[in-house]
């Protein structure tokens, strides 16, 4: 299967001993920054968390914007929004702008979202779960408002003094093929299923709210065959696409080694988000780039997904950034099935 690259950045910024992002500034010019470069090393995609309360990325459009306006081919996207934050139509307009500044290259990855710093962060933004729906049921309703309002659903009655009919009026501007490019965050298996009935593409998260004692590659790749006997077994035309985020630190520098040369996090980790749900998180992968080649041929997800997202650590920078990219791109994603995107 030929693969798609792209980066995923959390968008870390603090004032710490050895940060190059020391504040929100920093953070969002240096993204901007690190998609330039990356799409002229040919990787086909910048990605982006989005946390609220958090010295990280939150306001996902303006930068996403601002990227699609310093570009012309790399796409451009989240993983993910969290969709009780968000005011579904408001979305709607931003989604379409950004991805209309992009010339259609937006893919946009939404989900429920994922433990975080604020308590009933979402209720602060004025986002309530009406009684009877829990966090996970919301996120879920915004997302159907989202999907029906970028589809040119009708949301709101005209005024006939202006318009001369009640019709029901879509949000405005559309762009036309945004709904094939959104992608569902999913933890599970079972999110995996639902993911696949509603049309959506796969962002299979980076932990899995489940532990069934085999490694995190293999329980991934049993969501990734669900998804797609759920995706056929719905009807739907068109191919998905699935993605899976990996930590991939190659080491063919001193200052590589000086960084990452402890070996740390090699093997999967399996920990609780809370005091009932249990997690089992992805391990890095640290070497030399032939030994990485050999432990990413070996993980089934990564054989089964067509995009992979590396994980990378912003705080060190735009330079080194580009330095950890093009060293995946030219040691270790051809032998992948990987191809630069330079056209």
């Amino acid at each position: 299967m030929k693969k798609k690259i792209g980066f995923l950045s959390f968008g870390h910024w603090q004032p710490a001993p050895g940060s190059q992002t020391r504040t929100a500034q920093d953070a969002l010019l240096q993204s901007i920054d690190l998609a330039v470069s990356a799409e002229e090393l040919g990787i086909d995609g910048a990605f982006f968390r989005v946390h609220h309360f958090a010295r990280q990325l939150a306001s996902p459009f303006p930068l996403l914007s601002a990227i699609a306006a310093r570009t012309s081919r790399i796409e451009i996207g989240t993983g993910v929004i969290d969709m009780r934050y968000e005011n579904p139509l408001y979305m709607a307009e931003e989604a379409a702008a950004a991805d209309l500044i992009s010339s259609g290259r937006l893919q946009l990855g939404v989900s429920r979202g994922s433990p975080e710093t604020a308590l009933r962060g979402s209720e602060s933004f004025g986002f309530v779960p009406p009684e009877g729906m829990d966090d996970a049921a919301l996120a879920r309703a915004h997302t159907d408002l989202f999907m029906a309002a970028i589809q040119g659903a009708g949301v709101a009655n005209a005024n006939p003094q202006m318009t001369g009919s009640t019709n029901p009026l879509p949000i405005m501007p559309q762009s036309p093929g945004l709904a094939e490019r959104i992608w569902w965050g999913a933890g599970s298996r079972a999110t995996g299923q639902w993911t696949a009935e509603k049309g959506l593409n796969l962002m299979s998260s980076t932990l899995l709210t489940e532990d069934t004692g085999v490694p995190f590659g293999d329980l991934q790749a049993e969501q990734i065959a669900l998804f797609r006997e759920a995706w056929k077994a719905a009807g739907w035309e068109r191919e998905p696409r699935v993605s899976v985020s990996r930590s991939i630190l190659p080491i063919t520098t001193d200052e590589d080694r000086a960084y990452f040369g402890s070996g740390r996090d090699e093997e999967d980790q399996v920990g609780h988000l809370d005091a009932t749900t249990i997690a089992r998180f992805g391990k890095s992968y640290i070497g030399e780039p032939e030994k990485i080649v050999a432990g990413l041929l070996e993980d089934a997800a990564v054989r089964e997904a067509d995009t992979i997202l590396l994980t990378v650590p912003n705080q060190l920078g735009v330079e080194y950034n580009t330095h950890l990219l093009e060293t995946v791109a030219s040691h270790i994603a051809p032998a992948l099935g990987w191809e630069p995107n330079l056209s």
